[in-house]
């Protein structure tokens, strides 16, 4: 499993795939059980459906690792139209954005700004700015952003990956800030002396992390559980005797029978939409996640292209 993981993962980042394997129908439509389409107006209408069930979204357009700093300004002018779009349609819909999206690499004062301007953005629509995180190199630019946005804006939050053996002290760094967190397990190929090793060990990590941040966390911050692993999250509900302390947030497409469920039985619940044409990384790592299950998925679409 580790080894068909990696691959996948591997692929994820290798250009020549990158360039070819979208141009294909059969991956084209192994992506739509993940997203529910390219554009904007598609994702609106899937939260329109989905909020019509109960169950608030979050949108990213998807996108990284950005070439040029204009580049980066015209994510942020798609994301400033997006966020009023969504206040115009009523949708309880959050934002979540990488910071190599918005110029990160290129100039790390620059992507402070553009992301002060979106939280800005955020707080004229009673919203939130979420910050993805991104692999392991990232880490440290990615809370320096947080840091310095948190220090004027309450209404934004940043994802931590429970797979990094650095994480705990990330917490403990972050907490004076009452933090707002979204805690996945992680999704990128790394050095193996960065991360735990076995599943086990990762879901133990993510267990005990969610109730360090419980535990501590303020009047404003918001945990977060960025997982679909149902079982864990009611064993973190069950150690804490309760679920007032945190919320479920799971990508669209995925166990999404059950965050309704959970929605239904009174969890906070949130469902992460995915849009924009920059989708192959995202999905591999998607396709990581579960390497068999979801490589079966994508060759029922081979057979079936015709």
């Amino acid at each position: 499993m580790a080894l068909a993981r990696d691959a996948v993962l591997w692929a994820a980042e290798n250009r020549w795939l990158r360039e070819h394997l979208p141009k294909y129908r059969f991956v084209r439509r192994s992506v739509r059980r993940f997203m529910p389409g390219e554009t904007l107006e598609e994702a609106i209408a899937a939260a329109k459906r989905l909020q019509g069930r109960g169950l608030p979204t979050m949108f990213t357009a998807l996108g990284e690792n950005v070439i040029e700093l204009a580049d980066a300004r015209r994510v942020v002018e798609d994301y400033r139209e997006a966020y009023d779009r969504v206040a115009a349609a009523g949708l309880d819909t959050e934002f979540s954005v990488k910071p190599s999206h918005l110029g990160l690499d290129q100039d790390p004062q620059a992507a402070l700004a553009n992301l002060e301007e979106l939280a800005a953005t955020a707080t004229e629509h009673d919203n939130w700015l979420w910050l993805d995180m991104e692999s392991a190199s990232y880490v440290d630019g990615t809370l320096d952003l947080y840091r310095k946005l948190r220090a004027g804006h309450p209404n934004v939050g940043v994802c931590l990956q429970a797979y990094l053996k650095r994480t705990a002290r990330d917490v403990d760094s972050l907490m004076p800030l009452d933090p707002t967190i979204r805690l996945v397990k992680g999704a990128y190929r790394e050095p193996r002396e960065l991360v735990f090793g076995s599943r086990e060990v990762i879901d133990e990590a993510y267990r005990r992390l969610a109730l360090l941040i419980i535990a501590r966390k303020g009047p404003v911050g918001r945990l977060a559980l960025g997982t679909h692993d149902v079982a864990l999250i009611r064993q973190i509900e069950t150690d804490v005797r309760g679920r007032d302390g945190f919320e479920v947030h799971m990508l669209f497409g995925i166990r999404q029978a059950d965050l309704l469920r959970m929605a239904g039985e009174g969890y906070r619940a949130r469902s992460l939409i995915s849009y924009g044409t920059n989708w192959y990384p995202w999905f591999m790592r998607r396709i990581a996640e579960k390497p068999v299950e979801n490589t079966l998925l994508a060759l029922r679409n081979l057979v079936a292209r015709g």
